[in-house]
């Protein structure tokens, strides 16, 4: 769906170095130091800038948090931000992130005199980055992908499969509908909601089809593009599709996808798969999906695979 929010996080906590696909940093060659609030003084307090120190020894510093004079000049900005640098060289952190609020964007100018670069803006807020590190730079860039997500809902009894045609394309192929990831979204939760706003079928998710990565893609702003095809099973069949995006919706035969040319490259090969998966079970296509316990977080991830026998799980 047109206008979705690119998925994007260098790092969850702003922290410093790791691979650079959003969601999953995980940083390298770092220390382990506990988070806790960066106390930064010398004789006068005023002098320094506070900031949040992470387990990476860097320190974040949010300069709407801080209580800064809504008035303060870039030229004494640069000044604290000076005797600042100088404390967190001292105190050996190796990177500092700056967030600058809009209405403080004279702050941005004043950080870039001491070597500060953006790393990315977003809504009220610019983040800019500094490494005091030794040798090159190990931050992570900011997110280098987007990611789509599609829903082939197959209807079992028919052999059919729900299938759109985009509006303002130049070739109006059929394929499965879909969407980009919102923040913090699962890949099947995207699939499930992108189907309904466009075709007003209701589904539920089944399993991971396909991945296509793709570098320079149009309308991707520089960044790859990571295009994740589905498995959904209907739970309502009457179509009531959105006129905004789409200018056909139907059921069609997973016989008829395969072979027509009115169609994309990668629909065709699903389609396909699909078919095989109609006759041989699905079980021989499918990439199930299994929640497990994050080690470092508490927290739950999914994980997508071919299902393992029982005995083994």
């Amino acid at each position: 769906m047109a206008g979705r929010a690119i998925v994007s996080s260098p790092w969850s906590t702003l922290a410093l170095v790791g691979r650079r696909i959003s969601g999953t940093t995980r940083p390298r060659g770092a220390g382990s130091r506990g988070v806790s609030c960066s106390r930064l003084h010398t004789d006068t307090c005023s002098r320094v800038l506070t900031g949040q120190v992470d387990r990476f020894g860097g320190v974040t510093v949010n300069l709407a948090e801080i209580g800064l004079p809504a008035d303060i000049s870039e030229k004494s900005f640069s000044k604290l931000l000076r005797d600042s640098l100088a404390q967190w060289k001292a105190d050996q952190r190796v990177a500092v992130w700056l967030r600058v609020p809009i209405l403080l964007s004279r702050c941005a100018a004043a950080a870039s005199e001491h070597g500060f670069m953006f790393h990315h803006a977003k809504n009220d807020h610019a983040v800019l980055a500094l490494w005091l590190g030794e040798g090159e730079s190990r931050l992570p860039l900011f997110a280098t992908h987007q990611v789509g997500v599609a829903g082939a809902v197959v209807d079992e009894s028919t052999g059919k499969v729900l299938v759109v045609q985009d509006k303002n394309k130049t070739k109006n192929a059929w394929k499965f509908p879909g969407g980009l990831s919102d923040l913090g979204e699962n890949i099947g939760v995207t699939a499930v909601r992108e189907v309904f706003e466009e075709t007003g079928i209701r589904s539920e998710f089944k399993s991971l089809l396909s991945v296509r990565q793709q570098h320079n893609h149009p309308g991707a702003f520089g960044m790859s593009d990571m295009y994740i095809i589905c498995r959904l099973s209907p739970l309502t069949h009457q179509i009531n599709f959105c006129l905004q995006e789409c200018v056909s919706c139907e059921w069609l035969s997973l016989r008829d996808l395969a072979t027509t040319r009115s169609t994309t490259p990668i629909t065709s090969r699903i389609a396909k798969l699909l078919l095989y998966g109609l006759e041989q079970g699905f079980d021989s296509i499918d990439l199930s999906m299994e929640e497990l316990p994050a080690v470092y977080s508490g927290m739950f991830y999914q994980l997508y695979h071919r299902q393992l026998p029982t005995i083994l799980k």
